[in-house]
């Protein structure tokens, strides 16, 4: 039994055969799945979904990449916090990796939201989705400054160092990979996900993108994430049941969702 513990169903990509989606997850022995809003606009799609479908799960929150115009309140995270299905806030962070692109918000803009988010968790009692890319620093010290570990939460398709593993671990946070270590190039990444505790692992699929192998370059589905399980079950040397047992023991706990 496997848990997709990050994934977009909401995209066109996925949407457009949602049952057939869910098919494939049933057949894959993917029972569950956490459909993550990256906008306030769009949310109403992403907790549909998790209305519709027992064995889906809804967030709130807005991608650091979305316009810097958007103005999204601590009172707004916390009444789409407060309905039913929603277990996080998120995905909600720092990107920094095209500081040039004129449209991503500036480093203080994306700072203040992702703060507004740490704010509204901590409020509603619920975990946070993290995503961090080329802010490793920045996001761990806002994480810090804001208490997060009070509500803790997890770095999603986690792709940094064991430093800021050890460091987000340090703050209550889990590590979730995705199909990017299977990827040949992942090298470092593989040895992360070698040192990991099983008790701090989620898997994850980040779909419709980052497909793994033997499907890289193709949409991906959540029924694609027991690829993600094998290939840490590989590097640790350990039957792939541990790792999925593990990653469903650790979703059901950060997210507080019972059997």
């Amino acid at each position: 039994m496997y848990i997709d513990s990050h994934c977009h169903l909401d995209y066109p990509a996925l949407a457009a055969d949602t049952e057939g989606v869910l098919a494939r997850m049933r057949e894959a022995g993917v029972t569950h799945a956490l459909c993550v809003a990256v906008n306030l606009e769009d949310f109403p799609r992403v907790h549909a979904l998790a209305c519709a479908h027992p064995n889906l799960y809804a967030s709130v929150g807005v991608h650091p990449d979305q316009p810097s115009s958007d103005a999204t309140t601590v009172e707004q995270l916390l009444q789409r916090a407060a309905l039913p299905r929603v277990v996080a806030v998120g995905e909600t962070g720092l990107d920094y990796f095209r500081p040039d692109d004129p449209t991503t918000p500036s480093a203080a803009a994306q700072q203040e939201r992702f703060r507004r988010h740490v704010r509204a968790a901590r409020a509603c009692g619920k975990p946070l989705i993290v995503h961090t890319r080329a802010a490793a620093d920045d996001t761990l010290a806002i994480l810090r400054e804001e208490g997060a570990a009070d509500v803790g939460g997890v770095m999603h398709c986690f792709t940094e160092t064991l430093e800021v593993a050890h460091a987000a671990m340090a703050l209550g946070f889990m590590i979730s990979f995705s199909g990017i270590v299977t990827f040949r190039n992942a090298a470092a990444l593989k040895d992360v996900a070698r040192a990991i505790p099983l008790e701090r692992l989620l898997i994850e699929t980040d779909a419709p993108f980052l497909a793994p192998v033997p499907h890289r370059g193709r949409t991906n589905e959540p029924s694609y994430v027991p690829l993600v399980a094998a290939e840490i079950a590989r590097l640790r040397s350990v039957p792939v049941q541990t790792i999925a047992d593990a990653s469903t023991r650790n979703f059901r706990t950060l997210f507080k969702v019972p059997e």
